[in-house]
C-alpha cells in the first residue's frame, strides 16, 4: 500500500497543474526585493498652521552598471506637496543619514518629514510606539526624498545576470566605500531627477552625521559628473568631511562639548552654572583656542606651573577633578568623560546625545557600558518606521528594514570630500552651505563642526555662503521639541534665503 501511495504521489506532482502551483506558492513566499516599484498614498496635513495635501510615493529604483545591468535597488520615500502647479520653482530636499551603514529612518519620521515618533518633549520614548503629525515639516517649502543608501532600510545588492551574488570585495568596490559610495548615489540621483521631472527644480541636499561625507561628496560628483548643479547643502552634525582635526586640536576641541554637557548636568561650580549656556560656550571656546590649545601643542615640555593653571581651568569647565585632568596628561578623551563626569552619582552620559543617562555593572572603570541614547532611540524609531511604511504608507514587503546595514569594511581612504564641497562653492555661486550642531553632542561635536567650517574655505571669500546653527540637545537635535521647532525652521529660511532672486544670474 505505501508503494503504492508513493507512485501516486510522484505521478501528481508531476502534472503540470500541480506544478504551477507548486512555483507560484514558492514565489509568493520568496523574500526577495522588487527592483523597480512604487506605490502612491494621498495625504494631507498642517504645517505652521496651514493645511494643504501631499503624495508619499514608496518604492525602488534601480543602480545599473556600465552595461545597465541592475546590480542594486534602493528603496526610497518621495514627498510632494500636492497643490504645486509649478515644479520648476519648487525646491527639492534630497536626504541621507549617515553610519555609514544608517537607514534614512532618523530624519525621515523625527525631523523634515510629514511624520514624527510619538515622543516626549525632550526626545523620550512613549508607547503606543507610532507617529504624529510633524507642525514643523519643510514639506509647505519643499518636496522631500528620503533615500536609503545599499543594504540599509529595504535597499538590498541584487544577483548578477546568472544569478549569482557578487563577492564581498566586489560589493566594496561597488558600494561600500567613501568614493564608490557617492558614485553610484549621483548616477541613482540622476534616474531619480530625471524620471520625476525635477531637472529645473532647485535642489537642496542634507545629510546627518556620515550623511554629510556623504552630501559633500554629491555635491561635487553631481555637479561634476552629472552636471547638476545644487543650490544648497545642509550638514547635519558633521563628520569632518576630510578635514582632518588631529593630535592637540583634536584634543582641545572637546572641551567646549564638555562644558556644555557638564552644565547640562549641573556639575559646573554656582558661578559657571548661572550662566546662559551659549554665554557660557563663547567663554570656554575663547579659552579653547587662545590657551588650551596652545597648551596641548608644547605636550611634554610644557611648564609644571602652566601645566597645573591649564588643568585648574579645564576642571572648571568640564567638571572633571584637576586630579583627573592631570592625570590625562590635559588630554582628556569622550570616553573616560562619559564615565567620570557623573561618577559620584553612579550614573553614565550619553555619547551621541549626552543628556541621557546609563546605568554600568560597576562604577569603577574607564567607559561606559553602553550608549545610553541609542537605547533609548531604537525604542521609539524601529516599531514606529515599520508601522508607518506598512499601514500608513501602504509599502508591504516581508523584507526587513534594516536600521543598520552590513556595509562593513568600510573603504575610507580618498576622503577629499570636504575639498570636493569647497570646489563646487567656488564653481557654483548658487551653492551656500548651513550646519547644525546640538550642543550635547559627544560623537561629533558642534566645536569641531565649527572648525571645518572655519577650515572649508581657508580664502574667507565665500563665509557669507557658509553659516552655522546650534541646539540645546544632541546628535539628533530635532528629537527635542523646541528644537524640532527651531531647526526646521532655520531650513525652511536657509532655502528662502538662498533661491537666487529673479534674474538673479549665476556669476561672481
Amino acid at each position: 500500500m505505501n508503494k503504492i501511495l508513493v507512485v501516486l504521489l510522484s505521478i501528481s506532482l508531476s502534472l503540470p497543474g500541480v506544478q504551477s502551483v507548486l512555483a507560484s506558492t514558492e514565489n509568493q513566499y520568496q523574500r526577495k526585493l522588487a527592483i523597480d516599484e512604487k506605490n502612491v498614498t494621498k495625504h494631507s496635513t498642517k504645517v505652521n498652521g496651514k493645511k494643504f495635501k501631499y503624495t508619499a510615493t514608496t518604492g525602488t529604483q534601480p543602480v545599473w552598471d556600465k552595461d545597465g545591468q541592475p546590480i542594486a535597488s534602493l528603496f526610497y520615500t518621495y514627498y510632494q506637496r500636492s497643490d504645486i502647479k509649478d515644479s520648476a520653482t519648487r525646491p527639492l530636499l534630497i536626504s541621507f543619514n549617515g553610519g555609514p551603514g544608517s537607514a534614512s529612518v532618523w530624519m525621515h519620521v523625527a525631523y523634515t518629514g510629514p511624520k514624527v515618533l510619538n515622543v516626549d518633549n525632550e526626545g523620550y520614548p512613549l508607547q503606543p510606539y507610532g507617529v504624529k503629525t510633524n507642525p514643523y515639516s519643510i514639506l509647505d517649502v519643499a518636496d522631500i526624498v528620503f533615500v536609503n543608501p545599499v543594504n540599509t532600510g529595504y535597499s538590498r545588492v541584487l544577483p548578477d545576470k546568472d544569478g549569482k551574488m557578487p563577492s564581498k570585495e566586489q560589493q566594496k568596490k561597488m558600494f561600500f566605500g567613501v568614493n564608490a559610495d557617492v558614485k553610484y548615489l549621483a548616477e541613482w540621483l540622476n534616474t531619480f531627477v530625471s524620471r520625476n521631472n525635477r531637472w529645473r527644480s532647485p535642489k537642496y541636499l542634507i545629510g546627518e552625521s556620515y550623511g554629510t561625507t556623504r552630501v559633500a561628496g554629491l555635491a561635487k560628483e553631481l555637479q561634476s559628473r552629472q552636471w547638476m548643479y545644487v543650490n544648497g547643502v545642509i550638514l547635519v552634525s558633521p563628520t569632518d568631511i576630510g578635514i582632518k582635526r588631529d593630535g592637540p586640536v583634536k584634543a582641545a576641541n572637546r572641551l567646549p562639548y564638555f562644558a556644555a554637557a557638564a552644565w547640562y548636568h549641573q556639575a559646573l561650580t554656582p558661578a559657571l552654572q548661572q550662566k546662559r549656556l551659549t554665554e557660557l560656550l563663547v567663554e570656554v571656546e575663547q579659552f579653547t583656542l587662545s590657551e588650551y590649545l596652545p597648551a596641548l601643542v608644547k605636550g611634554g615640555f610644557i611648564s609644571a606651573k602652566e601645566k597645573q593653571h591649564i588643568a585648574e581651568q579645564v576642571a572648571q569647565y568640564s567638571g572633571l577633578s584637576v586630579s583627573a585632568v592631570i592625570n590625562n596628561n590635559l588630554d582628556v578623551d569622550n570616553r573616560f568623560f562619559w564615565k567620570e563626569l557623573l561618577r559620584d552619582r553612579k550614573q553614565t552620559i550619553g555619547r551621541l546625545d549626552s543628556r541621557y543617562l546609563g546605568i554600568d555593572k560597576k562604577v569603577a572603570g574607564a567607559s561606559p557600558d553602553y550608549n545610553a541614547e541609542l537605547s533609548s532611540w531604537l525604542h521609539s524609531f524601529t516599531p514606529a518606521i515599520n508601522y508607518y511604511l506598512r499601514e500608513e504608507l501602504q509599502y508591504k514587503t516581508d523584507i526587513k528594514y534594516n536600521m543598520f546595514g552590513d556595509v562593513h569594511p568600510w573603504d575610507r581612504t580618498g576622503n577629499n570630500t570636504g575639498e570636493g564641497l569647497r570646489f563646487a562653492m567656488a564653481q557654483n555661486p548658487y551653492l551656500h552651505v548651513m550646519i547644525q550642531s546640538g550642543y550635547f553632542d559627544g560623537a561629533t561635536n558642534y566645536f569641531d563642526a565649527k572648525y571645518t567650517l572655519w577650515q572649508l574655505d581657508p580664502s574667507g571669500l565665500m563665509k557669507d555662503r557658509l553659516s552655522f546653527k546650534g541646539y540645546e540637545s544632541g546628535h539628533m537635535m530635532y528629537l527635542r521639541h523646541e528644537d524640532l521647532r527651531q531647526a526646521n525652521e532655520d531650513i525652511r529660511q536657509f532655502i528662502k534665503q538662498s533661491l537666487p532672486a529673479k534674474g538673479q544670474a549665476a556669476k561672481y
